[in-house]
């Protein structure tokens, strides 16, 4: 049975507290005889003597019930503040606002303005050069410029996570600055680890590959650079065709970079992850990153161009999507799963034909230490819709699987929008494939079956009978648009686990009346758990 609502904590009920009375006890005198004078810098309050975590917990409780006013934002902003995100309440953020952060948190090591975009970019530029302590920026969606950057890179020298995604104002000339001092003659930003720039614009322009290969020269332990032109400029350096001397700005050329950083022949990058790798490239993302961790690659309809045989000796995320009409065929994995499956702890295919019964069970055995898995299959052309399937067993056997997955916590499977029915062999070789894998995953915390075209009943009938029983830990279950009965959802309901979110959405055999019995048991029994259905 899912758990029963738990008694909130202490100190959840004082923020609750807080953050009900904020406006007509703790800012009441505030806002009616100070919040405009502005020489009032420092305040003295009851949120001096709050600790700066539990500060910030206010601050995002009351903006995201939409409770945080000026005032209560003025009173919030205390100097003994090391985290400030002010994500939820944007619209609150003025360039005053901006200003009493400047001269009251000190202290930030981590500052989170996304999409605060009334704040001006000189204002920006104060912030950042008040604010040496910054490890952590966030700017994302905001009017951060040339200037705003430059400044990041001269004054903050422990940065290492920036977010400039969808800055309208931040060009390629903008992201130079950033790693580089042409007054000074200076790398900057020596810590930056993560620069997330997704979305600037022009994403397709020459001159956003060439400085985006410039901070990948110039910032040597960049990690994470986020953008969908970091390909191309993985190809630009491969190829070491970097033109000559500097430019007319004072910037040194990709020449001069280069040669500062390669060793010995061959030029390799500390990148951990890689995003939208086409396949052609992939060799060349291989060569030059091979350190990588985490690659999100698109495969396209022709046949495999040695993604299967390629070697990254710490890749343990890979994502595969087929950018093709027709799709690949899921066996067209298993070389690759032989290879890099023991080392995978997430494994995400989206796009791939379902042809063979048994290669989704075969990939699954390749890669024992997953934590999380998805996929998104079609199914075979073919299949004749008319086929009248086979009486099923009372129990699955489930022992097809012959190996257990003691890491898996997160496993999505989707058939929703296949052009064509499922054959009858597959749909049973899938249903003994799910009973086998959910009476062996102990730590599965959430499943999504989507759009499975047959029923789940014996599955789940299979599962909650075993041993143990399985699904203890499971916290999330979705099976939208699948086909599941109301006597299987009952049996979820009584059994053990953690339940607290059940997806039934357009659940053709679930109706009204039973959903209704659903919300009534949960409320007769105080249990901790959400149902949807539609």
């Amino acid at each position: 049975m899912p758990r029963r609502k738990p008694v909130p904590a202490l100190g959840s009920l004082c923020l609750q507290s807080l953050a009900q009375h904020m406006q007509s006890v703790w800012v009441k005198d505030y806002s009616e005889n100070y919040l405009d004078e502005y020489q009032f810098r420092y305040i003295m309050g009851p949120f001096n003597d709050l600790a700066g975590s539990l500060v910030q917990d206010l601050i995002r409780l009351l903006g995201e019930s939409r409770r945080l006013t000026r005032a209560a934002l003025h009173l919030l902003l205390v100097p003994h503040l090391q985290e400030l995100s002010l994500r939820s309440c944007p619209s609150l953020v003025s360039n005053a606002i901006g200003q009493l952060v400047t001269v009251r948190c000190k202290s930030l090591s981590a500052l989170d303005l996304h999409g605060c975009s009334r704040l001006s970019a000189d204002v920006l530029v104060d912030l950042v050069e008040e604010l040496p302590l910054l490890s952590r920026l966030g700017l994302a969606e905001t009017q951060a410029n040339v200037q705003v950057l430059s400044a990041v890179g001269s004054c903050c020298r422990r940065l290492r996570e920036l977010d400039v995604s969808r800055c309208k104002k931040v060009s390629p000339r903008a992201l130079r600055h950033l790693a580089y001092d042409p007054l000074e003659r200076a790398l900057c930003c020596p810590a930056l680890r993560v620069l997330l720039a997704r979305g600037l614009e022009p994403a397709g322009d020459g001159g956003m590959v060439a400085a985006l290969a410039f901070l990948l020269l110039a910032l040597p332990r960049l990690e994470v650079l986020a953008h969908s032109a970091v390909p191309d400029a993985l190809c630009l350096l491969h190829a070491q065709q970097l033109g000559g001397g500097g430019d007319a700005d004072g910037f040194p050329s990709l020449q001069e970079l280069l040669a500062q950083r390669q060793n010995g022949s061959r030029l390799t990058l500390p990148l951990r992850q890689l995003e939208e790798v086409e396949e052609p490239i992939l060799g060349t993302a291989c060569a030059t990153c091979p350190e990588a961790e985490e690659v999100g690659v698109w495969l396209g309809d022709g046949a495999a161009a040695g993604w299967d045989t390629l070697h990254w000796g710490r890749l343990a995320r890979l994502s595969l999507s087929c950018a093709g009409p027709r799709g690949r065929a899921l066996g067209e994995v298993l070389p690759l799963a032989h290879s890099l499956g023991p080392q995978l702890q997430s494994l995400a295919l989206h796009g791939f034909c379902y042809e063979d019964e048994l290669s989704l069970g075969a990939l699954l055995c390749s890669c024992p230490n997953l934590r999380a898995f998805s996929t998104e299959l079609q199914a075979p052309p073919g299949a004749r819709p008319d086929e009248e399937p086979p009486d099923e067993p009372p129990r699955w056997d489930t022992g097809l699987l012959p190996h257990a997955f003691p890491r898996l916590q997160r496993f999505s499977l989707s058939l929703a929008g296949t052009a064509s029915p499922l054959p009858v062999p597959h749909g049973l070789v899938l249903r003994a494939t799910l009973a086998s894998l959910l009476c062996r995953s102990p730590r599965l915390q959430s499943l999504s079956l989507l759009g499975i075209p047959f029923s789940l009943d014996s599955v789940f009938e299979t599962v909650l009978a075993a041993p143990g029983p399985p699904l203890l830990e499971l916290r999330e279950l979705s099976l939208v648009e699948s086909q599941v009965s109301s006597q299987t959802v009952q049996l979820l309901l009584a059994s053990d686990g953690h339940l607290c979110r059940l997806d039934l959405s357009r659940c053709r055999d679930i109706y009204r009346r039973d959903y209704d019995g659903f919300l009534q048991a949960v409320r007769k029994q105080r249990l901790d758990l959400d149902i949807i259905w539609e």
